[in-house]
């Protein structure tokens, strides 16, 4: 993910954001649901050949790079649908690839979340939720990554929008555009706006745009994005903080968190994954994860479950 990439990290303060006040009311509104707390963490992608043999078995075959990935996460940030429109038959050759426990999390498609109406002219709209409620269970949240330039201007369009599909799937939403950051009429509109139709939004922690890692909560679900720097000693220290937000969060009435590694090239995503369900599993009291294990025959490392 280029988005916010700097070429160097060692002033970056990646201090996360103090609690904003709306998160504790929304956290407690949503806590009468009773449903047992369930954290998600994975990366971004599965089709690396670069993981064959270490994370993936010898030998491995494209075809088979899904299973696998299912075998290491029970999540995936899924960017195949963001490219193309998914079908009934793909999405139920994805059901069949995972276990039970996995979570999907599909992008919607930017034929949609880069239209000016965002679809809403169109039947894609509802093209993508009836292919993608084939999911089953298998369905975490989908989420819409609106482009830099839809900004509050835009606000009505995605009101119409959020009116027309929130309740038919499980939605969030990311902006990048930087009105909606700076704690005025257009943050709290678009906020409040999520809210209203029980939409989360995603946080994205990313070393250039220290903006997008906002923390508001606007349901008790949050997807959060982080990108690490190639295992930079950074990317340890900020997953800590993370552990420790989560926990606060938690306790208060989370319910469900998606955590997505990021890293250059997808080539360590991994490594950080482990880094984090190692680090999550030891902050947060009984909250169940698995892997990833690297494959018989790998030296292990120093975070090797």
């Amino acid at each position: 993910m280029d988005f916010g990439k700097l070429p160097h990290v060692d002033q970056v303060d990646f201090t996360l954001a103090a609690e904003p006040e709306k998160n504790l009311s929304v956290l407690k509104s949503g806590s009468s649901d009773h449903k047992t707390p369930a954290l998600f963490v994975g990366p971004t992608g599965y089709n690396m050949k670069e993981w064959v043999g270490k994370w993936y078995p010898f030998g491995a075959r494209e075809k088979d790079f899904l299973k696998y990935y299912g075998q290491q996460f029970n999540t995936i940030e899924f960017n195949t649908t963001h490219y193309r429109m998914p079908d009934s038959v793909a999405v139920n050759r994805w059901v069949k690839e995972v276990p039970a426990d996995f979570r999907f999390c599909p992008k919607v498609p930017q034929s949609i979340s880069h239209s000016r109406d965002l679809g809403l002219s169109t039947q894609e709209p509802r093209i993508f939720c009836e292919a993608i409620h084939e999911l089953g269970t298998r369905l975490g949240y989908c989420f819409m990554q609106l482009p830099p330039h839809f900004g509050p201007r835009e606000l009505p369009v995605l009101d119409r929008f959020l009116a027309q599909v929130a309740h038919q799937i499980p939605l969030a939403v990311e902006v990048r555009h930087p009105a909606f950051f700076q704690n005025g009429p257009e943050s709290r509109y678009f906020f409040d706006l999520l809210q209203q139709y029980s939409t989360a939004a995603v946080i994205t922690d990313v070393a250039g745009r220290r903006d997008v890692c906002h923390m508001r909560l606007t349901k008790g679900v949050t997807l959060i994005r982080f990108v690490g720097n190639g295992m930079h000693p950074s990317d340890y220290t900020r997953v800590d903080q993370w552990a420790k937000r989560l926990k606060h969060w938690f306790d208060l009435g989370l319910q469900e968190a998606y955590f997505f590694a990021h890293e250059p090239d997808n080539l360590l995503a991994p490594e950080l994954s482990q880094y984090c369900i190692e680090t999550f599993c030891l902050q947060i009291p009984g909250i169940m994860l698995r892997g990833p294990k690297q494959v018989p025959g790998q030296q292990g490392n120093l975070f090797d479950s």
